[in-house]
This record gives structure tokens, C-alpha cells and sequence, in this order.
């Protein structure tokens, strides 16, 4: 199973104001085989990002929130 699942945030504690640049991050200390990521967001089909990281550029009203990633290695999913 996936294990050390971690999320950080660029800048720390991910507050930004309107405009600013916000980088989430989600790292995985050990599972098995090739990982994959997903950021899912609320009420929709589609995920923001399917990479290990997520960048909101220009931050807007819309972007608030508390966000999510999930790991998967093929046999478990984790959710940070």
C-alpha cells in the first residue's frame, strides 16, 4: 500500500490573495509500481490536474477552497 502521503504548499500554508501564483504538491514515500495523480474538484467529472503538482497561476474567487489529491500505485489509492 501507499504510505508517506504528503501535501505541501507553495507559498507555505497555501493562503495567496487574489492574483497570486499557488503551487500544491503531493508526494508519496513508498508505493508499489508507477504512480498516478489525480486533483479532483467538486461537482466535477473532470480533475484540475493529473500530475504530482497543481498550479493555480492567477488565483480567483473560484479557486477557494480546500483541495485534494489522490495517489494511486495500480492496487491503492490514498487521499491527502
Amino acid at each position: 500500500p501507499l504510505s508517506g502521503v504528503s501535501l505541501s504548499a507553495q507559498p507555505p500554508g497555501g493562503q495567496v490573495a487574489l492574483g497570486d501564483h499557488l503551487v500544491l504538491s503531493s508526494v508519496v514515500a513508498a508505493g508499489k509500481g508507477p504512480l498516478s495523480f489525480s486533483w479532483p474538484q467538486e461537482g466535477l467529472a473532470l480533475p484540475l490536474g493529473t500530475g504530482p503538482s497543481l498550479e493555480l497561476y492567477h488565483v480567483r474567487d473560484k479557486d477557494s477552497g480546500h483541495y485534494q489529491c489522490q495517489a494511486s500505485d495500480g492496487d491503492s489509492v490514498a487521499e491527502t
